[in-house]
């Protein structure tokens, strides 16, 4: 089974869940802006990923500024605590597949876990 960290508002995360369907593969939905992720949960799907913290968070967002996240200086922890306190700040979609993950842009990165 997977799961999505979906925002309905986004038309990548729409896309990517879309393809998922088409696969009839079963999936869970998560509406992150409404269920946000725990710190826990972000640190697995971060090591499932592979990547740095920053690339799992959407930078552009007046939060991330605000928060003065682009500061260096700022640890992993740091920015996984922000994430779950601002869900607005992860990058969306996330699928997880078993021990696997990416990050749906584009959507079509998706089908490496189907």
């Amino acid at each position: 089974m997977l799961t999505i960290y979906h925002n309905p508002r986004c038309s990548k995360s729409r896309q990517t869940l879309a393809l998922i369907e088409e696969t009839n593969t079963d999936v869970e939905i998560v509406e992150y802006l409404k269920n946000p992720p725990s710190i826990e949960t972000l640190a697995n799907i971060l090591g499932l990923l592979a990547v740095e913290p920053r690339a799992m968070m959407r930078t552009k967002e007046d939060e991330y500024k605000q928060q003065n996240l682009s500061d260096k200086n700022i640890s992993n922890d740091e920015l996984l605590a922000a994430m779950a306190a601002t869900p607005k700040l992860i990058e969306r979609p996330i699928v997880v597949s078993g021990n696997k993950a990416c990050i749906g842009r584009p959507p079509e990165n998706v089908l490496a876990l189907l």
